[in-house]
């Protein structure tokens, strides 16, 4: 079979860049070895958010008293969450399926491998292999899970985001190693369905590529529903012999041990590169991951990468809008590159985290004169009304001109207000503009208005 645009990897970056293809008139066809939608949609960002969803649920049923309502006795049911997890990955699955079929995209299943020449060799489940001929092949393989050598992953007792989401039944204790999104995340869950959490975080702080101030909100809100938190710790070795897991851990004040039940590894990812050709086709990779162009085709012409293989933020709707720039520059259109400082990061916990460009920290750093404006939740009237008063919103903005750096939110649903921010940033937005675009009252995201009527002096409601 021969084909304008063959990718391998169907998750947000390839499934999503597909479609553009078929779009843009191309002839598509996506080699996926495992479920379409990759990890994302099965193993990832949309099954964690239904577990979180029953956290939450349960949460409220557990507070029902504070709202003026009775519903005593409230349990969780263990396998009915995680089985409501997996039924709502399994239907969005079910969504590509019919995506690829509408936009009459060729699904090839097996395991790709790049090949010379532009072709791309397909090794089925069964062991037969076909060889396709295409005129551009994109990579999408995403990546997975990375293992500490001193913390490996055995799938029962140490384990990944993957067992996490589908253990056959709920552990007393856990130890969360790692507190980027994913760590923080299952840390929210498991302690909220009762689990005993003690979360390990290596740097100063948790979520520590956020705010500081971000970071220490999050440390209060999460004391206040019994995990425990060690910064500035490492572990340095898991004993798995016994019934549970003996977790060393070494800290200022020295060595200690934990028992858990179970230790989740949340260290990051590895991209996914090796088999699948790179070296037989010479494409150049540096510190384990792809290099690009800024349109993302690499130094082979007529090979592209996209993703968590490359450099840039392993986010899925990174990888989304890097697959359409990728085949919208390849079919001939003008195309501006992606601008990585405005991209939004979002973490699903209770209380949410999201943030867009500069730290308070990394602007000075960078030479900025700034005004800071802080809007905490506790003065909001929505936020006190909806029983979610921990947090606020925090904007960074350039003294001098009033441009918008960055913004830093935490609290109930601010995942939902930080692309405001990010379109603002985008149209070069000044802060006057902001506090002059009439909010909405009452909603969180008057708290917006505010921290940028706050950065000026102007601010109401404090």
């Amino acid at each position: 079979m021969s084909y304008d645009i063959v990718i391998i990897g169907s998750g947000p970056g390839g499934y999503v860049t597909a479609i553009r293809a078929s779009q843009l008139g191309l002839k598509t066809a996506v080699v996926e070895k495992a479920e379409l939608g990759g990890i994302c949609l099965n193993w990832g960002c949309i099954p964690t958010k239904a577990l979180l969803k029953s956290a939450q649920v349960f949460e409220y049923l557990k507070h029902a008293g504070d709202y003026g309502i009775q519903a005593s006795d409230a349990k969780a049911d263990f396998g009915a969450v995680v089985k409501r997890s997996r039924d709502v990955a399994g239907g969005m699955s079910k969504g590509v399926q019919f995506l690829m079929k509408k936009n009459k995209i060729d699904v090839i299943t097996g395991t790709g491998k790049v090949k010379p020449g532009k072709k791309v060799e397909v090794t089925a489940a069964d062991g037969s292999v076909q060889l396709i001929d295409a005129k551009h092949i994109i990579i999408a393989t995403g990546a997975r899970s990375r293992e500490l050598p001193n913390l490996k992953q055995d799938g029962k007792k140490v384990i990944g985001y993957r067992e996490a989401m589908t253990l056959p039944s709920q552990p007393k204790s856990m130890v969360v190693v790692g507190s980027g999104a994913i760590g923080v995340e299952f840390a929210y869950f498991y302690a909220t369905m009762g689990t005993k959490v003690t979360i390990v975080e290596f740097m100063p702080n948790i979520v520590p590529v956020e705010d500081e101030e971000v970071s220490k909100q999050l440390e209060r809100s999460f004391k206040k529903i019994g995990v425990e938190i060690l910064t500035k710790t490492t572990v340095e070795g898991v004993d798995t012999t016994g019934n549970g897991c003996k977790v060393k851990v070494k800290s200022e004040k020295g060595e200690s041990v934990i028992e858990a039940d179970i230790v989740l590894s949340a260290v990051g990812i590895t991209p996914n590169i090796e088999n699948i050709g790179l070296e037989e086709v010479g494409i150049a990779t540096d510190k384990g991951r792809i290099l690009t162009n800024k349109y993302y085709e690499t130094n082979i012409p007529g090979y592209y990468a996209i993703g968590d293989v490359l450099p840039t933020q392993a986010l899925a709707h990174v990888a989304s809008a890097e697959g359409i720039t990728c085949v919208e520059k390849i079919a001939g259109m003008h195309v501006e590159p992606i601008d990585y400082k405005n991209i939004p990061g979002c973490t699903y916990c209770q209380p949410e985290i999201a943030s867009v460009g500069y730290t308070e920290k990394a602007a000075k750093e960078a030479g900025f004169e700034i005004k800071v404006g802080k809007f905490p939740f506790s003065a909001s009237g929505k936020a006190k009304a909806g029983g979610a008063a921990d947090g606020f919103v925090k904007l960074i903005f350039d003294a001098k001109y009033g441009e918008l750096l960055g913004a830093h939110m935490i609290g109930a649903n601010v995942t939902e207000m930080i692309a405001e921010i990010v379109t603002a940033r985008k149209l070069e937005t000044t802060g006057h503009e902001i506090i002059k675009a009439v909010h909405p009252h009452p909603t969180m995201s008057e708290a917006v208005m505010e921290a940028a009527a706050a950065a000026y002096g102007e601010v109401i409601h404090l």
